[in-house]
Formats: structure tokens, C-alpha cells, sequence
């Protein structure tokens, strides 16, 4: 899932961006910023679910967490947060201290 949001952070949209397998999914950047630079957004973070209730982020979502931050400093968008759901939690990228630019 993507959220576009505005400078003031307001939401512009939310969209599911992919749905994946049982265990996984291929999530590419173009796919991500696609709708966000259609909104013409100033911000966005995005989202998904780990059915298996593990919190804690996989290698593959550092990759595209990484992958989604150097993209979004080309394009000159704010990546706000990457969120991991279960049913009835979730983890927070930036709560952890692990995304590498800090919100302006």
C-alpha cells in the first residue's frame, strides 16, 4: 500500500500497489512512485502486511525500504515511513531509528 501526501502531509491518496504470493512479493520502485508522482505528492510512505504476524522486517523489505529512500532523494520526494502490519500490530521504520533521512 502507498499513501501520497502533500507538504503539509495531508493525505492525497491511498492505494494498493501490489498484492502478493503466500509468502512474498516483488515490489519495484516504478511501481511505487508511479501514483505518487501522478498525484503530484510531496511525501508518501508505504505499507504492507506479514500474515505470519512477525513484526520485524525481512532482508527483502531493507532492500526495497533502501532502494524506495534513493529514489525518493532523486525525485525529491520525503519518504515518510515504511510500515510492517500484522493483525494486530505494526512496526514503524522510523519509530526504530532505521530510516536514513530524518522528516523535514
Amino acid at each position: 500500500m502507498g499513501v501520497s501526501l502533500n507538504g503539509a502531509h495531508e493525505v492525497l491518496a491511498v492505494r494498493v500497489i501490489t498484492v502478493g504470493l503466500l509468502n512474498r512479493t516483488i515490489v519495484h520502485p516504478r511501481e511505487v512512485f508511479a501514483d505518487i508522482i501522478q498525484d503530484r505528492a510531496a511525501a508518501f510512505s508505504v505499507a504492507h502486511n506479514h500474515p505470519s504476524g512477525q513484526l520485524l522486517p525481512s532482508v527483502e523489505d531493507d532492500e526495497i525500504t533502501l532502494r524506495l529512500q534513493a529514489s525518493a532523494d532523486i525525485l525529491g520526494l520525503q519518504f515518510l515511513d515504511h510500515l510492517v502490519f500484522s493483525e494486530t500490530k505494526y512496526w514503524s521504520y522510523r519509530q526504530n531509528g532505521r530510516m536514513i533521512n530524518p522528516v523535514r
